[in-house]
């Protein structure tokens, strides 16, 4: 076990990504719209760093998913940030109706001047090409499966679900352009790359697991100490050999006198993985 926080770099760069890329740039002149989903936990390291690269001036709707899962306080001051540098910015939950219907009229409300200069040449309006873009694992076939109103992607909290991209019709005169999870080529600050692990938009073999885990260990000990207690009868982790004796104690992960490291950092993982801590953001201002 090793608690060192390393600098990381990663060049890893799917060939179905790469794709992903040539095939926006080939539908560019079509696309109306860009809804780019980031995860609202961690609102800065999901947000695709070139994203300007792809979508050109498109008009974009900036739409921080898992509402229900983060710390509201610290990532409302992140919407406030990227309303600041001239986005429309949607805080949503994913399971609340109400949240799709404001993307509809904020799409609408976008557009409006589109479809008034088409009224004043005599035209119809036009269905809306919306790209629903974004890192993997971010909530975008879950999105797409609402705004359908119908299963029409598969949905998965590992990243890698959806593999193709095609355009999917909506009740809502929109049409959406579903994408695979797109990241940049290279990870190259060591935040960053925890973070994206730490929420499964890498997949798991990408860095340590022991890795990812002491981080998240690390985080709610700084930030979030009451989840860190309630959940691992932990009050600080000063000491992380420490902790996963503590917690390998907990989950029954100790045999002949030794600790299953492996288990104890899975298990810690997996807490996130599968939406047993909730409320916490690990981006920070």
């Amino acid at each position: 076990m090793d608690n060192r926080q390393n600098s990381t770099n990663i060049n890893w760069f799917p060939g179905h990504m790469a794709k992903t890329r040539r095939l926006i740039a080939e539908k560019y002149t079509t696309i109306d719209i860009v809804y780019e989903l980031v995860d609202a936990r961690i609102p800065f390291s999901s947000k695709i760093k070139d994203i300007y690269n792809i979508i050109g001036n498109k008009p974009k709707i900036l739409i921080m998913t898992k509402k229900d899962l983060c710390d509201l306080k610290v990532t409302k001051e992140w919407v406030k940030y990227y309303e600041n540098l001239g986005n429309h910015v949607l805080l949503v939950d994913l399971n609340n109706t109400q949240d799709y219907e404001k993307i509809i009229s904020l799409t609408h409300e976008i557009m409006a001047d589109v479809q008034e200069k088409r009224k004043d040449k005599g035209l119809k309006e036009k269905e809306i090409r919306a790209l629903v873009i974004g890192i993997p694992n971010v909530g975008k076939s879950t999105l797409i499966n609402r705004l359908c109103k119908r299963k029409v992607a598969n949905v998965g909290n590992n990243p890698g679900v959806t593999k193709d991209i095609t355009w999917l019709k909506t009740n809502s005169d929109i049409l959406l352009l579903d994408t695979p999870g797109i990241l940049w080529p290279r990870l190259d600050q060591g935040t960053v790359a925890l973070n994206l692990a730490a929420f499964t938009a890498l997949k798991q073999e990408i860095l340590p697991i022991d890795e990812v885990a002491v981080y998240i260990l690390q985080q709610l000990s700084e930030y979030y100490p009451n989840i860190l207690q309630e959940r691992y009868g932990i009050k600080k982790v000063t000491d992380v050999l420490e902790a996963y004796e503590v917690i390998a104690q907990k989950i029954g992960a100790i045999k002949n006198g030794e600790v299953d490291y492996d288990r104890v950092s899975l298990k810690i993982i997996n807490d996130i993985k599968t939406e047993s801590i909730k409320g916490i953001t690990f981006d920070r201002k």
